[in-house]
């Protein structure tokens, strides 16, 4: 897609956000449900028969020898170390474009050395020699910090859950995407593809958590859907992204997704 026509796109769907801004901070704004629930069918059954088989083999019990540094060095983690290193320098234009210079600094300085010692990201010395950790972000995050509302819930086909702020974030972080001015279009999609096939370690990580809230629960869209509202209004109250990813998960533990549910009063698929 030209820039000019992606930055448009991007235009409207902000214009969007501010029409569909919810006046109660903890209420589900939900005026495409029709067509949110027919999407996220469509992405189940791409879980179903694609990306749960080929990630299934990676439990929620591993999570916990990975953030000891007990990684087993598989290819998944493998491509997820350098998918992860691949986004940091569109995560740290997004933090200079929100005004925090700090964590820029240290996303740049994880991105050095990883991509130096660490073999172009293979590895995490970064994380694990100089505990330089990962501060996530996104365009999403920016426009909040721009005072851009939330509005409506979609669910994005592939993509999974969002809104109308975080999937315009998505469409301008791809339009300012640092890779594309510094590389050729073949060198570009090359790094694109492996930061898009990264995503699959994140289904991996919590395959008995995503299990149960995708093929155990009454009704996984509206779990899915509270799930991933909590999440996002909570890391942005924050002040952005937990430098710890594991802290707090769209896809939570059972117990505390039915608490969640009750504190919503509503029947309860990052990645």
């Amino acid at each position: 897609m030209p820039r000019a026509a992606t930055l448009l796109a991007a235009t409207l769907l902000i214009a969007g956000c501010a029409a569909q801004a919810p006046a109660d901070p903890e209420a589900v704004n939900d005026p495409f449900e029709a067509a949110n629930r027919r999407v996220h069918a469509f992405n189940k059954g791409v879980d179903t028969t694609l990306i749960r088989p080929l990630t299934g083999g990676k439990k929620d019990e591993a999570v916990a020898g990975e953030l000891a540094g007990e990684a087993d060095g598989s290819a998944m983690d493998v491509l997820g170390n350098v998918g992860a290193n691949l986004s940091l320098p569109g995560k740290v234009l997004n933090q200079i474009l929100q005004g925090r210079p700090g964590p820029a600094l240290k996303n740049t300085a994880r991105f050095a050395v990883n991509s130096t010692l660490g073999l172009g990201g293979l590895h995490d010395p970064a994380g694990r020699e100089f505990a330089l950790t990962e501060v996530d972000t996104d365009f999403g995050e920016t426009l909040h910090v721009w005072g851009v509302p939330e509005g409506a819930y979609l669910e994005l086909p592939v993509l999974g859950p969002s809104t109308m702020r975080d999937a315009t974030g998505k469409v301008v972080d791809l339009a300012i995407d640092p890779w594309d001015f510094w590389l050729d279009e073949d060198e570009y999609w090359g790094t694109f593809a492996i930061r898009a096939a990264s995503k699959a370690g994140e289904r991996a990580r919590f395959g008995d958590t995503v299990d149960s809230v995708l093929y155990e629960s009454a009704d996984s869209y509206s779990q899915l859907r509270l799930i991933y509202l909590m999440h996002r209004r909570h890391e942005l109250s924050q002040g952005g992204a937990s430098e710890d990813p594991y802290v707090i998960d769209p896809y939570e533990t059972e117990p505390a997704a039915a608490a969640a549910t009750d504190a919503f009063a509503i029947d309860p698929y990052e990645d």
